[in-house]
């Protein structure tokens, strides 16, 4: 396939790389803790081909919403291949996991109410449940939290004693068991040492409240992917080293969450010149990508790219001290770098960005241009394995004007007396 003749821009999932960094996860954890399960995070990316790939590896669904948990069944997960965590799961899905003997990390207090109703009514059943923890991270490693003083606003507070609380509550229940910590925190370094300290409390809670545990789930927030950062065989040693002063593998599984580490590396975005225009002292290349398919929160500083000069171009071009390479959108902010010192660049070259498989698509907006084409590279083939949206999928059981007329009449028929 020509990769020049296809239409940009373009999500690339390159499938040898996914594999291998998959297999360096699970060669990682093999070796320091060698009972552990991977619950693959859906928000990350939830794209239905890597879904299953990643199932097809042996990886466990990790949903945060009823919709997540419908979409993992409806891709062929079993109630018990599910991780359902977050704050916003709904009764009925949480109380069908729970009794599937799926794992259920409960985050709120009314899921403590929903698991009393469960156990009431199935008495001869033992529940087994976990707990997700917020505790003071940004004290253990300063300045590396993403939340940092303020503290995390998910799980139940360990320093102010709810989480103490909600112990001593699931204990009342004559059929539940504390079976697992949840204890994902998210970072900015994506340290060793944030995981070293997150294994550490969960040593500490262990010994506190007597837990006898099933599993320990460490979330997810590593690194993937950049050279000169922490990688899968720099975490698990080191938080092995940690958990054996408190538990063993005969009796505690690892579980890991990972997302963005499993997925960045592999997956690039396809973007072309489309215009070149001068404002000013500013020349601006206008793409057919924008922020926000890479970057749709508007964090990031910057971005990781190659570039792809079209030969009908011309093979000698001068250099440029400064091109502002934007996006398609019609707002300002859809600037995406600077790029210096460089080739000067024309309609029809092509910037490829790096590293930009993590809650890019998940996050794209259906805002002025719809969903990208999505392929998997495999054996240096291109395999399209999402096809772009039109009208049609944007429509979808949508209505038209005037066609939500005999539904309102009817509505306002059955609203009359008799």
């Amino acid at each position: 396939m020509d990769e020049w003749k296809l239409r940009t821009p373009y999500f690339v999932i390159d499938e040898e790389q996914l594999a291998k960094d998959f297999t360096i996860l699970t060669d990682s954890l093999q070796r320091s803790w060698e009972n552990y399960r991977i619950g693959y995070s859906f928000k990350t990316n939830s794209l239905p081909w890597l879904v299953t790939f990643l199932k097809d590896k042996g990886a466990l669904a990790e949903v945060v919403s009823d919709d997540e948990y419908a979409l993992a069944l409806w891709l062929g997960y079993t109630d018990r291949e599910v991780i359902y965590n977050g704050p916003v799961k709904e009764r009925e899905s949480f109380c069908r996991c729970l009794l599937a003997g799926g794992m259920v990390n409960m985050d709120g207090q009314r899921e403590l109410g929903w698991l009393e109703e469960v156990c009431r009514r199935h008495p001869k059943r033992v529940f087994p449940v976990g707990i997700r923890v917020n505790f003071d991270l940004e004290k253990l490693c300063p300045g590396e939290t993403t939340m940092g003083e303020a503290g995390g606003r998910f799980g139940f507070g360990y320093e102010n004693g709810v989480f103490a609380e909600v112990v001593e509550r699931v204990r009342k229940i004559p059929n539940a068991r504390i079976a697992g910590l949840h204890l994902h925190s998210s970072s900015k370094s994506r340290s060793v040492a944030i995981f070293e300290a997150i294994a550490g409390m969960a040593c500490r809670l262990k010994r506190e409240f007597g837990l006898h545990l099933s599993y320990v789930d460490l979330g997810g927030g590593y690194c993937g992917g950049l050279p000169g950062r922490p990688q899968y065989p720099d975490y698990f040693p080191a938080v092995a080293k940690i958990l054996r002063r408190e538990f063993s593998p005969e009796e505690t599984m690892l579980v890991v969450e990972p997302g963005v580490s499993l997925l960045s590396k592999a997956t690039t975005f396809v973007t072309s010149v489309v215009d070149v225009r001068d404002i000013g002292k500013e020349r601006y290349l206008i793409t057919d990508g924008s922020r926000f398919n890479i970057d749709p929160t508007m964090i990031k500083s910057g971005y990781l790219f190659h570039l792809e000069l079209r030969k009908e171009n011309g093979p000698q071009r001068r250099t440029m001290a400064r091109q502002c390479v934007s996006g398609f959108s019609c707002m300002e902010v859809d600037r995406l770098f600077s790029y210096e010192n460089g080739t000067e660049l024309a309609e029809g070259d092509r910037i490829v960005y790096e590293n930009v498989g993590g809650y890019t698509m998940s996050l794209n907006p259906l805002f002025i241009r719809y969903f990208p084409d999505v392929y998997i590279r495999r054996r240096g083939r291109l395999l399209k394995v999402r096809d772009r949206w039109t009208p049609e999928e944007y429509v979808q059981k949508g209505m038209r004007f005037g066609e939500e007329r005999a539904l309102w009449d009817a509505d306002r028929e059955e609203d009359q007396p008799e």
